[in-house]
């Protein structure tokens, strides 16, 4: 059975941590109290008159059973919750404060314990009732203006639905005119537009629907009197009395598809104010179109569905620390052999947090308003959005991978027999296997490596309560579980060793080796076409988010940065290596050089040398961007000295790139270089790596140069931690040195220091996923900003 200390930081939210009961304090302070109500039984030494005796014991157990019938008509209600009021921040403050006149007759040691447990319960207690006031109160303005914007959304849709049967109905009065307009639009009268009232429009005559559009549009006029705009602020009036503000719909611009969408849609608005045939209407100087009342209803409706969330979080706050207090009064009651806690627990369940039902009205109330405006009136369909279920884990996957494991070990113990028997690594081979076949496989082989580390990480994050889902942004219901992570990695390994067995099987039977250098070819392909397949199969989901990620990251400066895009970003900085091969197999199977072994165009190529340039600086240029965008957001100059970070690795590994194509000649000028910005380098990542990322090496921590809360028990585990980062991260000392091996030799120490980096990178996972679960430096927040599409604007008449 989980103990309650551990289940409560396993489902706490990182951000809100300190706002949550502090339970392992609270159980210190239990602990004092027991010890101070222990018999204290004088020890003599050897010449008094008695010392330890067999009969201790029985002295204990009798002392009890006094000590328990002495209390026994003590058991009442002994303490009294008194409410005060207090000025903070100018307002009134409701404060809880323990009287405990009546729970001891005399002072003494105890009752100075049981003051202090008190005194820290009640500071408990008020810092959650403030916090959760608080949080209550933003997502009740939030609902207020969120509902207001799905008020406006409403009317428009209505206005452009009696244009649309305007437009398709040729005896319309309106039709080759100019489509009305208005300048400004206020808050929505009480109207309640329903798929069903449009559909009575459509049998109306043209002359009803011209007239009911110039009274909607006449009734939105009417509206600008009003002084409240629709994010909640005041309008201004001009000296006739008539707001200056209107609404205006904004899109961010968050994606270069919007981004362009909205160049091209200033451009095309005045195009469309030559043709009046379009179907459209104008609220001050902006074109409304269906397309932009499409987005603007994606976007309220994901504002629902994230204040559904924050609802959903702030009840589950309430109910973890209601848990809590219930836990601990009853550890002090058997301490204490008092009930103190009947009369406490009435108290908090008095307190706002527990009492209030605001929060449980407003999930009601999103509930029947995404039912009703974007789920056509389907509860279940809702339902998907506002809560995912999460799947069950089979218990096949567990014998699949098992399964997969065993195969992996066989085929590759074949091919190695197979390898040994055939001399493929003979001098007449080797040139042939490694160019060409040797890429392939090893791409998927640090592929493969990499899913196994992330497996490990999902394992250690599950075991340690570490809410990587939450902290990525995954849905529970889709996300890879630990036993996923390696059955794919165990699948894939098996498929790409099976294939080096057939190959291998196919050379020695005398197979045309152009034919037989297809495989890797086709196991390629086969890859990529299962990555972006459409059906439901094989993770979908995960693929797909896969997919957007990386267009993310390629994307870097146009994309506002989350977690897991930076996150992955820096898994791509680790693989530099397998980009590496992937561009000799890309420039080998494109070229046709599996077909005429002319290696040399894929080795000395002038292009091929310049695209390895482009391809060592990709991983580090995309962070850097994602640092630069992160800085442009937030103006924390910490992203610039972490940009500086990649810029300095992109300098380091031009040099040595440099240096690798100049046949590593230690008397040139490329040999100092390489050692300056390579050490450069390196006491920068390390320095960030222990001091931001992993948030060790604090002077004055509690934790000899650690951080105050870890999460691992063993402290010797964070100090080896950091000597294998180091160790790793000096392992281009070796690309530098160059030792004197022949080139199949080469081939393979570069790919164990590819899987060492691979390594050291899952090792950093763990870590940089801890810190953010126990301090979240990355400053990502539980409760997302959404951005709401309708905002004032000016009126110039």
């Amino acid at each position: 059975m989980v103990k309650f200390s551990k289940e409560l930081e396993g489902q706490l939210i990182p951000e809100w941590r300190d706002a949550y009961l502090s339970y392992r304090e609270l159980k210190r302070h239990i602990k004092k109290i027991k010890l101070s109500r222990l018999p204290k039984h004088p020890r003599q030494d050897m010449n008094g008159d008695y010392g330890l005796s067999i009969f201790d014991p029985v002295r204990f157990v009798a002392w009890k059973i006094c000590d328990k019938f002495r209390n026994s008509d003590s058991k009442t209600d002994v303490i009294q919750i008194g409410r005060s009021k207090s000025m903070e921040d100018g307002e009134d403050q409701e404060v809880y404060e323990t009287d405990l006149s009546q729970l001891f007759s005399q002072e003494d040691e105890v009752k100075l314990h049981v003051r202090i447990f008190f005194e820290k319960l009640d500071e408990e207690h008020n810092k959650i009732n403030q916090f959760y006031k608080e949080r209550e109160s933003e997502v009740v303005e939030k609902a207020e203006i969120l509902n207001k914007q799905l008020q406006i959304l409403v009317d428009y849709k209505q206005v452009l639905s009696h244009l649309r049967l305007q437009k398709n109905s040729p005896s319309s009065p309106n039709f080759g005119s100019s489509p009305p307009s208005w300048s400004s639009v206020s808050p929505p009268r009480s109207s309640n537009y329903s798929e069903s009232s449009i559909e009575l429009a459509e049998n109306l005559s043209h002359d009803q629907m011209y007239s009911e559009t110039e009274e909607v549009i006449a009734a939105l006029d009417q509206r600008n009197s009003s002084t409240r705009n629709y994010s909640g602020t005041k309008t201004k009036l001009t000296k006739q009395g008539k707001p200056k503000m209107g609404v205006k719909i904004d899109i961010p611009a968050e994606t270069p598809t919007r981004a362009i969408a909205a160049l091209t849609s200033s451009l095309w608005e005045d195009l469309v104010k030559i043709s009046p045939k379009k179907e459209y209407c104008r609220t001050g100087d902006q074109l409304i179109n269906r397309k932009k009342v499409q987005s603007a209803e994606k976007m309220i409706r994901g504002a629902y569905v994230e204040l559904y969330r924050v609802l959903g979080l702030l009840k589950a706050y309430s109910s973890m620390n209601m848990m809590a207090f219930t836990k601990i009064l009853k550890k002090f009651d058997k301490v204490s052999n008092q009930h103190a806690s009947a009369n406490y627990l009435q108290a908090v369940k008095a307190s706002p947090f527990i009492s209030s039902d605001k929060v449980v009205k407003l999930m009601d109330e999103v509930e029947s308003i995404f039912i009703k405006h974007f789920a056509s009136n389907d509860r279940k369909k809702a339902m998907k959005f506002l809560r995912p279920q999460q799947k069950k884990a089979s218990h096949m996957i567990t014998f699949f991978v098992g399964l997969f494991t065993g195969c992996f070990v066989s085929l590759f113990t074949i091919y190695a027999i197979l390898a040994h028997l055939s001399r493929m690594f003979s001098p007449p081979t080797e040139i042939a296997y490694m160019d060409g076949v040797y890429p392939v496989f090893s791409v998927f082989a640090l592929l493969s490596l990499h899913l196994f580390m992330y497996g490990c990480n999902l394992f250690m994050w599950k075991s340690k309560r570490i809410n990587y889902n939450f902290i990525f942004g995954f849905s529970p219901n889709t996300s890879l579980k630990y036993r996923d992570a390696f059955l794919i990695c165990t699948t894939l390994m098996t498929i790409v060793v099976g294939a080096m067995v057939v190959h291998l099987l196919l050379r020695a039977s005398g197979v045309s080796p152009g034919q037989v250098d297809a495989i890797p070819a086709i196991l390629l392909l086969f890859s990529l076409a299962l990555l972006i397949c459409p059906l439901d199969i094989f993770y979908r989901t995960t693929r797909y988010c896969f997919i957007r990620v990386i267009r993310n990251i390629f994307f870097s400066p146009f994309y506002k940065v989350v977690l897991v895009d930076f996150f992955m970003a820096d898994q791509l900085t680790s693989q530099i290596p397998l980009l590496r091969q992937m561009e000799s197999a890309a420039c080998y199977f494109l070229e046709g050089n599996f077909r005429t072994h002319h290696y040399e165009t894929c080795r000395n190529g002038r292009l091929f040398k310049d695209l390895s340039y482009v391809i060592s600086f990709m991983p580090y240029y995309w962070r850097a961007m994602q640092c630069a965008r992160r800085w442009f957001d937030s103006n924390d100059v910490d992203h610039l000295a972490n940009m500086g970070k990649y810029v300095s690795a992109m300098v380091a590994a031009g040099a040595r790139l440099t240096y690798d194509h100049k046949n590593h000649d230690h008397h040139s000028i490329w040999f100092p270089v390489v050692i300056v910005t390579s050490v450069v380098a390196t006491v920068y990542q390390c320095y960030w790596d222990f001091v931001k990322d992993w948030g060790l090496l604090k002077q004055n921590s509690k934790n000899l140069w650690l951080r105050d809360d870890l999460i691992l028990k063993n402290k010797n585990i964070y100090y080896v931690s950091i000597a294998l980062n180091v160790v790793l991260r000096v392992a281009w000392v070796e690309s530098v040195l160059k030792l004197n091996v022949n080139d199949v030799q080469q081939r393979l120490l570069d790919f164990v220091l590819a899987s060492l980096e691979v390594i050291r990178r899952g090792h950093w996972n763990f870590y940089r996923l801890e810190n953010e679960h126990l301090n979240n430096v990355g400053n990502y927040r539980a409760v997302k900003e959404v951005p709401l599409p309708f905002h004032e604007m000016d009126s110039d008449g």
